[in-house]
């Protein structure tokens, strides 16, 4: 199980990075945005709207924890460790919150 792998850090950290923190979970919250600004256009019940607005966020931290235990087992660099972490929480916080 591919999220299994993530949560645990057993994904290559520029897997865990790039495809999931990165990539799947910015798709996920640019859909959920979308369909959120859609039912509020269409007059749905606010708590709808802002349900779905947050449903990626699971995922999202599964995918921050995933990079961060990646990171530490990642035989490069320590400074690529480190910034892979800080990339991930910052970009984290920007799915969760915009």
């Amino acid at each position: 199980m591919t999220l299994q792998a993530l949560w645990r850090g057993d994904l290559p950290l520029g897997q865990a990075f790039w495809s999931h923190a990165i990539l799947y979970s910015g798709l996920a919250s640019l859909t959920a945005t979308v369909t959120a600004f859609a039912l509020i256009a269409a007059e749905a019940p606010t708590a709808l709207a802002a349900t779905v607005y947050f449903l990626p966020t699971p995922y999202i931290l599964v995918t921050l924890v995933g990079v961060w235990r990646s990171a530490a087992r990642d035989p490069g660099p320590e400074a690529r460790a480190l910034a892979a972490k800080l990339a991930a929480l910052l970009w984290a916080v920007a799915m969760i919150l915009i």
